[in-house]
């Protein structure tokens, strides 16, 4: 298991950052579409933020796997659901690389024209895509992250000032609420399409989501990055929006407010302060400049969660294995990469805001509501399971906790999505025939595969260093107990994983996955702390089937722990969960110890015989190979886990 070296700061730069670029490439989509009730329309849009925030932040640290909606959906239903999920995020990716890049060199029109279109404009739009790929092929990094912060604190600041200033000099109520006419000033195909729109504001969180694995975040820390959030939407959308419509002619049609109202309307909003206070035309350089960088960066995150989940996709064949290919020493996606930079290129050609952002919310809202979707189905399937953040106000129903917040989300999202396509043709058509294309390629490619279209089936992160992947056994997964018996199940699962590389055409990777599993009593609950010799005995013992596995060549071990209250369920369910095509396990006489080994008895190697073995090969959905010691050998004590 990696390490932690994410918390709260760099989680929140993550997100603001695209919350931040955002605002400069939406505003004028929006408002050119809802009037003068954009700052209403935002308001909805900050509402499903917080959804969405509860939403993900308790289905990130439930499966703390590299990716989103995908890996929810994955755990809720199957991995058919997960690839339409991530296949439509794939799609949002690409569009904000080129949406945020394309903004920006209309913004840095203010310093010289030529860049507000044409040849000029489209040059450094490619160049900015470029410069994104390369920094991200070389990979993420905590000091990116400061100079990130930095530039995330500083255009907060700024856009905090704006709406200060704004609100003092132009705001109207009357400007707002009276030309308001619903059906006509603004339409309702036009307020619905707006509202879809505003859902640009969650993908800072599908991006963020793609560094679980990697977050050391309390519980507290969990609740207060939501809240920090969500205020922060709130602020800077709502604000900067009343501001907009305040100081601008917004009823005159967005095309007549100003010369770059769609393509970088913050330009517009700057203008509006020439000359107050003396300041000239200092107010649209520095917002010029400081929405170029913000935008940049946007792009550079938005690029980070297309490869973090191309990745998820290949190493779980949902997309072919040489597509998620990694960099030989960066270990990043890099042909995913390159792929994503040149059809951003392709849709940035366009020169067309009200297109790109259009399809954007389609792709958007569709995995909004498999994600909220997948959140509720979790309570019922996985109730048990530790949840280090649990979203507020659920209800008992049926055998489970039901969560009004994605309940409210799921039918708000899902209601937009079906706005967004009846009032908005390119999300109708392009957004539609991506998906058609994506599941052909996903059936066509798991159908030659031989693999199933609906359960997991995984590969090892060196098999994508190496371009193919045809190893029988994409996984094992082996139950460690902690005992010297441990060596001769981890060693029968090297020599199955050294055969499958040994008997394929190019040297491959296989993968054992060895689980350690803290059965809790139903006396304490699931997430009890347990005893520091139990951890540490679990940890010494997955040290030593990591070292034993990996001297098979081409053979990786992958570690890792979970709570439960019966092994053999634990067994399966993580079975399934993985993808694994097979199971070592030990197969010994059944023991007459009772107990716990968190009420201090001798528990561990009496969850691994005899009942618990007969439930995993009456129940396992793969193939189960049993190993046991020669007959003569002595049963040693079990180790307490």
């Amino acid at each position: 298991m990696g390490r932690r070296t994410v918390g709260s700061p760099q989680l929140f730069v993550v997100i603001y950052t695209l919350l931040a670029s955002a605002i400069y490439f939406s505003l004028g989509v929006a408002a050119d579409h809802a009037l003068t009730l954009t700052p209403l329309v935002y308001l909805v849009g900050g509402i499903f933020f917080l959804l969405a925030a509860m939403t993900y932040v308790e289905g990130a640290s439930l499966h703390q796997d590299r990716a989103g909606a995908t890996v929810f959906a994955r755990y809720a239903f199957n991995e058919l659901w997960s690839f339409v999920a991530g296949w439509a995020l794939l799609l949002d990716y690409v569009i904000l690389v080129a949406v945020t890049t394309f903004s920006a060199t209309n913004y840095l029109s203010a310093y010289w024209a030529p860049l507000g279109n044409g040849a000029a404009s489209l040059i450094l739009g490619l160049g900015f895509i470029a410069y994104v790929a390369v920094r991200n092929v070389l990979g993420f990094s905590s000091g990116r992250v400061r100079r990130v912060a930095l530039l995330v604190l500083a255009d907060f600041a700024l856009q905090f000032a704006l709406i200060v200033a704004g609100l003092v000099l132009f705001f109207s109520w009357s400007r707002i609420t009276g030309p308001v006419n619903i059906g006509t000033t603004p339409t309702w195909s036009g307020l619905v399409f707006a509202v879809g729109l505003s859902t640009v504001v969650f993908t800072g969180l599908e991006s963020a989501s793609g560094l679980s694995g990697e977050v050391a975040v309390s519980r507290r820390g969990l609740r207060r990055l939501i809240a920090s959030a969500g205020a922060v939407v709130m602020i800077v959308y709502v604000g900067v929006a009343a501001v907009a419509v305040s100081a601008l002619p917004v009823t005159a049609g967005a095309r007549a407010i100003g010369p770059h109202w769609l393509d970088a309307p913050m330009l517009d909003v700057a203008g509006a302060f020439d000359g107050r206070w003396g300041s000239g035309h200092a107010v649209r350089y520095v917002v010029a400049a400081a929405a170029a960088a913000t935008l940049i960066a946007g792009a550079n995150s938005a690029m980070l969660g297309l490869s973090r989940l191309a990745y998820s996709l290949a190493t779980n064949r949902q997309i072919p294995s040489a597509v998620g290919r990694l960099h030989p020493t960066r270990s990043t996606p890099v042909v995913v990469i390159v792929v994503g930079a040149i059809i951003a290129g392709a849709l940035e050609a366009s020169e067309d805001a009200d297109f790109l952002v259009g399809i954007f919310a389609f792709g958007a809202l569709l995995g909004l509501t498999i994600a909220h979707l997948s959140i509720i189905v979790l309570r019922y399937r996985e109730p048990d399971r530790d949840r280090p953040y649990r979203m507020p106000l659920s209800v008992r129903v049926g055998n489970g906790d039901l969560p009004i917040p994605a309940v409210l989300g799921a039918l708000l999202s899902f209601a937009a999505w079906i706005g967004v396509m009846v009032t908005h043709e390119g999300a109708r058509y392009v957004g539609v025939g991506w998906m058609v294309a994506g599941i052909a390629l996903y059936v066509v490619y798991r159908t030659t595969q031989g693999k199933s279209l609906v359960q997991r089936v995984m590969v090892p992160a060196t098999a994508l260093q190496r371009e193919v992947v045809r190893a029988a056994y994409g996984s094992i997964l082996v139950p460690i107990l902690g005992l010297p018996l441990d060596d001769d199940i981890v060693q029968t699962a090297g020599r199955l994983a050294a055969e499958e590389v040994r008997g394929s055409d190019e040297e491959e990777g296989a993968t054992i996955e060895a689980l350690w599993i803290f059965e809790v009593p139903m006396a304490l609950p699931i997430d009890a702390r347990l005893p520091e010799v139990q951890l540490e005995t679990a940890r010494t013992a997955l040290r030593r089937a990591k070292a034993v596995g990996e001297e098979y060549a081409g053979v990786q071990v992958a570690t890792a722990t979970v709570r439960a209250r019966r092994a053999g369920q634990a067994i399966v369910e993580e079975a399934r969960r993985r993808g694994v095509e097979v199971i070592v396990l030990a197969a010994e006489e059944p023991s007459r110890i009772r107990g716990g080994g968190v009420l201090g008895g001798r528990a561990s190697m009496e969850n691994f015989v005899g009942d618990v073995t007969k439930y995993v090969v009456n129940k396992a959905h793969c193939r189960v190979i049993l190993t046991a010691p020669p007959a003569e050998d002595e049963r040693p004590d079990p180790v307490a886990g």
